[in-house]
């Protein structure tokens, strides 16, 4: 369904709790030497954490508005250079990326920011920058399947795992950034022949989220789930203790470890085109790459951090370390549209 730029507007207003977090001041005037706004579409409690340490460190308040990507960018736009936002926060490069090309971010340059995060991770001319990392692995049934017999993203299209792959559907970010990467390392053609090998080996229709496909592979329905890292550690790190019993069997696979490296997405953040406070967003960017705020994100959310040294969850380093593909996680925003073009030529739901 096509929603207008008003109604659009009307329902960033409106997310979730978000909006109850901005303060008067947020709404009554822009600029605010003593403040840092920021429109953010990740909604884990670790963020709170994060703007609580911020605010300890320097002083500076942090006014937040959450609410989903699409909405909040076009909430950016439609407010224009009397927008008081001053960060927008984002999860996955094709969305970072679709932010840069509706002029969402301006570009910033910063000594610590350059130095503590690869430049594979964050957008050549500075735009934005990510500050923590996801692999895009396999959760594998080993009553079903052997280690050996897994290699590649390649090969998961090959007809021997007929029926057999659970994987999300076409209309999410995740699936569209590893499609992206195929396009980047493979070319077109064989990324459509892999999707079209893909269609046809999944064990079911596509649904639900990444979690679902773990549940899904635990309950028999495949033997092979694609997912994120996080969701399969937030998984085991619960406290149902009947869920990690089903769980005693699936282990992960990092894929390509042989050529390029297993696919990486990121969570990531910009300095907004007008932000009133331009030096307490560059602030805030600094302070998330930080060791601190690096370990918050490691530790509540279990992703991986950007920072050479800082700590993650015991749970994700207990998989051991892995070879990351290092394409600039720029190009997979854009070959996103193309990507989306060759999933849906391909029958992918």
């Amino acid at each position: 369904m096509h929603l207008s730029r008003r109604t659009l507007l009307r329902n960033a207003m409106l997310t979730g709790a978000g909006a109850a977090f901005l303060a008067p001041s947020f709404r009554a005037a822009r600029a605010d030497a003593g403040e840092v706004n920021v429109y953010s579409a990740r909604h884990y409690p670790a963020d709170e954490q994060l703007f609580a340490l911020f605010t300890e460190q320097t002083g500076i308040k942090v006014n937040q508005l959450q609410g989903k990507a699409e909405e909040l960018m076009e909430r950016i736009k439609l407010e224009g250079d009397q927008s008081p936002a001053d960060v927008f926060v984002t999860v996955d490069a094709g969305n970072l990326w679709r932010a840069q090309e509706q002029g969402i971010y301006q570009a910033v340059s910063s000594p610590e920011l350059e130095q503590h995060i690869p430049t594979n991770l964050r957008e050549p001319s500075g735009q934005w920058f990510a500050f923590a990392k996801r692999a895009r692995v396999f959760v594998y049934d080993t009553s079903k399947v052997k280690a050996e017999e897994l290699s590649t993203y390649e090969d998961l299209a090959d007809p021997k795992w007929k029926g057999r792959v659970l994987i999300r559907s076409s209309s999410n970010i995740y699936n569209q950034s590893l499609v992206a990467s195929i396009i980047h390392n493979d070319g077109a053609e064989k990324a459509e022949a892999w999707c079209k090998g893909i269609v046809a080996n999944m064990a079911r229709a596509p649904k639900g989220g990444d979690t679902d496909q773990i549940n899904a592979l635990i309950a028999g329905e495949g033997d092979i789930a694609v997912s994120n890292t996080y969701y399969f550690a937030r998984m085991l790190a619960g406290d149902d203790d009947a869920l990690k019993a089903k769980l005693a069997n699936v282990k992960v696979f990092f894929p390509n470890q042989g050529d390029r490296g297993t696919h990486v997405n990121v969570s990531g953040a910009g300095v907004a085109a007008h932000a009133p406070n331009k030096d307490n967003a560059v602030k805030f960017l600094e302070f998330l790459v930080s060791p601190g705020a690096q370990e918050i994100f490691a530790a509540a959310n279990f992703e991986y951090p950007v920072r050479d040294g800082a700590e993650m969850s015991p749970v994700i380093a207990a998989w051991g370390k892995f070879k990351e593909d290092t394409i600039n996680v720029a190009e997979l925003g854009k070959n996103n549209a193309e990507a989306v073009k060759i999933m849906d030529r391909a029958g992918w739901a």
